[in-house]
């Protein structure tokens, strides 16, 4: 005797059908709990990592944001110098120790070539204080044989003076000449 009630007619076919045997269930629900604990693990495992990723970026971005701070001061402090030094104080006197001097009166022509005003030469200048690289290299080279020199002195106009009636033509002397820049 089996101790499990006989089946018969439609409950018999439907017994058949289905499988017999109490460790087969539990074998069948082995592998689904093992596929659970995996999935939630694996899930666990993904967010661990998902989440120190967005820790990193977190970081690095706080890290984007101070260097970005510290470049922001540095072009602040930057453009500060950049205004001090185009200030017009600081320009005349950077003029002045490049040995320049304001110029003198200005002449002007007028389209039928008489000249109004009367053009004046600018004061001599002192000593410049920054020499001329054709001056460095001289020194720096044999001192019996100067190099020569790419610019030249403009001679010293002659003061002229013109009437009020009389007009008068350009003059060599009152024609600028051009003189080779360096590097340029």
């Amino acid at each position: 005797m089996s101790g499990k009630p006989e089946l018969r007619g439609r409950a018999a076919r439907l017994a058949r059908l289905l499988p017999t045997g109490g460790t087969r269930g539990q074998a069948a629900r082995a592998p689904f709990v093992l596929l659970v604990v995996v999935l939630l693990g694996g899930g666990l495992i993904g967010l661990l990592v998902l989440n120190s990723a967005l820790s990193e970026g977190s970081f690095q971005l706080d890290d984007l944001k101070q260097r970005t701070k510290e470049l922001t001061d540095e072009e602040q402090a930057l453009q500060r110098d950049i205004d001090a030094y185009s200030a017009p104080r600081a320009l005349q006197r950077r003029a002045r120790e490049l040995g320049m001097v304001p110029g003198g009166d200005p002449a002007f022509l007028d389209p039928d070539g008489s000249v109004k005003g009367s053009p004046s030469p600018a004061p001599a200048a002192a000593t410049p204080l920054v020499l001329a690289p054709e001056a460095l290299t001289a020194t720096s080279g044999s001192p019996s044989a100067p190099t020569p020199s790419a610019y030249a002195e403009p001679p010293a106009p002659a003061p002229t003076s013109t009437t009020a009636g009389t007009s008068a033509a350009p003059t060599p002397a009152a024609t600028p000449t051009p003189t080779p820049t360096p590097g340029r």
